[in-house]
């Protein structure tokens, strides 16, 4: 592996990306959320245990010299802009993230190593470390490895270059070798060819600059919302200190459980795994029409899980550089395809109360556009009919 830290060795490298058949690219980076990672290196792999590390941003006491970030940037553009040269990517739709906020268009990715796998075998494990030892029976260099865990675990821009250069450009070179091994079997599948080739791939790009674009909610709206959720919640704390007849936490489940079971004399119909009386939503519904509390406290907890999920944290999501919400969509996650959305989940966006109808009215348009809602009506039910020609689900 070759750290890339002279001109001449950047021209050489630009020089065998040209001439690559497929590029293997990776990116180092600061953090998780490629909304808010900042690129600190990046690999490339043109045939197996041929890669290179590019560091662009490490920095510790005695770091060797790097590269100016905006010189490597601009020899790398034209081809990673390329739609003509092919690139190939574990997880790619975070690279094309990261590189988009460094200014930096990526095109042409034919491959990705995650879903080929998901693809193959949508029920195991997709992340590199299990890909290469399960398909190449490798052990790769673990983030652990080079920066530490736990407490004194160290951001990789302190990581020292030599140790940066193993870990990264392995990335890279699994990669290319994790493509290698899985691209035959995939290729020699028609069904899940078509499924990786003509709807995956195109998607991950799509999803991308989904992630990238965000979503614009009023602020403010859900602040107020929020206020006003508060003022609810206290006048139910109020109402089920007035049925105990004094004052407890109803965010207490031992006080709760207390004044249902041994003041009120309720009957325990649920007991928890450690054999005590429940308190839960399942107890609670239970008792509802025993007795007046047990609602006031399911009550409570709806609102307060509105107010805790949303109205105050979702305005904390809010990217100070965009001004927006940025989910993360996870293409590799149900088996059936449906997508899944994390940090925060923008899919479960509740819509059966009023007050969840409040929240998505916070979901807005900017001036000048308008948001338009889409659904296919049980799509997956639709298709398990038209593949199991079953006449029950076909009548229904």
């Amino acid at each position: 592996y070759e750290l890339v830290t002279t001109p001449a060795q950047l021209a050489a490298w630009v020089e065998r990306l040209r001439q690559a058949a497929l590029i293997a690219f990776d990116t180092e980076t600061t953090s998780l959320d490629p909304m808010q990672a900042q690129l600190v290196g990046l690999s490339f792999a043109v045939e197996p245990g041929a890669a290179c590390y590019i560091p662009l941003g490490h920095d510790y006491a005695g770091v060797p010299v790097q590269l100016p970030r905006a010189q490597v940037l601009a020899a790398l553009a034209p081809i990673l802009a390329d739609a003509q040269r092919p690139k190939l990517g574990q997880n790619a739709k975070y690279d094309l993230n990261v590189l988009a906020n460094a200014g930096i268009t990526v095109r042409g990715v034919v491959h990705d190593t995650l879903l080929q796998s998901w693809v193959l075998h949508s029920t195991g494990r997709h992340d590199m470390d299990s890909q290469a030892k399960r398909l190449l029976g490798y052990d790769t260099i673990r983030y652990e490895d080079v920066a530490g865990k736990g407490a004194r675990q160290i951001p990789f821009a302190q990581v020292d270059l030599d140790s940066a250069c193993r870990y990264a450009a392995e990335d890279a070179d699994i990669t290319l070798r994790l493509h290698l091994a899985q691209w035959p079997r995939l290729a020699d599948q028609p069904g899940l060819r078509s499924v990786y080739q003509d709807i995956e791939i195109p998607l991950l790009g799509v999803l991308a600059r989904m992630e990238q674009a965000g979503v614009l909610i009023d602020v403010a709206a859900l602040r107020r919302q929020g206020s006003e959720l508060a003022q609810r919640m206290q006048v139910l704390v109020e109402r089920a200190q007035q049925l105990a007849g004094h004052p407890f936490s109803i965010d207490s489940t031992r006080q709760l459980g207390s004044v249902l079971y041994e003041e009120l004399g309720l009957p325990v119909t649920v007991k928890t795994p450690g054999g005590q009386a429940s308190t839960n939503e399942e107890a609670l519904e239970a008792l509802a029409d025993q007795h007046e509390l047990p609602r006031v406290v399911l009550d409570y907890r709806a609102l307060a899980k509105l107010r805790s999920t949303y109205t105050d944290k979702l305005p904390e999501m809010v990217n100070p550089r965009t001004g927006r919400v940025h989910t993360s969509y996870g293409q590799a996650v149900a088996a059936t395809g449906r997508l899944a959305s994390s940090d925060p989940n923008l899919q479960n966006i509740p819509a059966r109360t009023e007050e969840g109808r409040r929240i998505r009215q916070a979901f807005i348009a900017p001036a000048g556009w308008r948001v338009v809602a889409a659904d296919y009506s049980q799509i997956e039910l639709r298709i398990m009919a038209h593949l199991s020609g079953d006449p029950g689900l076909l009548a229904a």
